[in-house]
């Protein structure tokens, strides 16, 4: 904020022009001194070193609300509101990985990985709770039994 009001005073705009005065006397000596040629690179840099005064507090200020807005992320990045840290797709894999290192049918996988998603301890599930899972997971049409992957003779 202390930038902006520097900016909206016109003191640091002041300056600016005073420094922006100083390069085009120099560029003015040089050119009387010396009569470099229109493609000289020293009179370019001279000619690039002028600043608005809008460019540099534009790019001042954009810099200050970055670090701004970079510390109020941080401080609020586990609020309830915010996003986790983790997608939904970093999930999903953790748990593919989870299932892919299970050791069980491939009834017992899927159950597993459908508790992973849900948020249920597949060790706290009794044999009944299990069993009516997997009669759960056979109603449905994407449940069929695994293609036979051997072309037959």
């Amino acid at each position: 904020m202390a930038d902006i009001e520097i900016y909206v005073d016109g003191i640091a705009n002041m300056q600016i022009q005073n420094l922006n005065s100083l390069v085009d006397s120099i560029r003015h000596e040089i050119i009387e001194r010396h009569r470099p040629g229109e493609d000289d690179p020293y009179l370019k840099v001279l000619q690039a070193a002028h600043v608005t005064d809008d460019e540099y507090f534009s790019r001042m200020v954009l810099d200050d609300i970055n670090l701004i807005i970079r510390d109020i992320r941080e401080a609020h990045k586990n609020d309830s509101e915010s996003a986790p840290q983790t997608t939904v797709a970093d999930e999903l894999k953790e748990n593919l990985d989870a299932v892919e290192n299970f050791k069980g049918s491939r009834q017992e996988k899927l159950v597993f990985l459908y508790c992973k998603q849900l948020g249920i301890n597949y060790k706290n599930l009794s044999e009944e709770e299990f069993r009516w899972f997997i009669r759960i997971l056979q109603k449905s049409k994407k449940m069929g039994t695994p293609i036979n992957q051997r072309k037959k003779r």
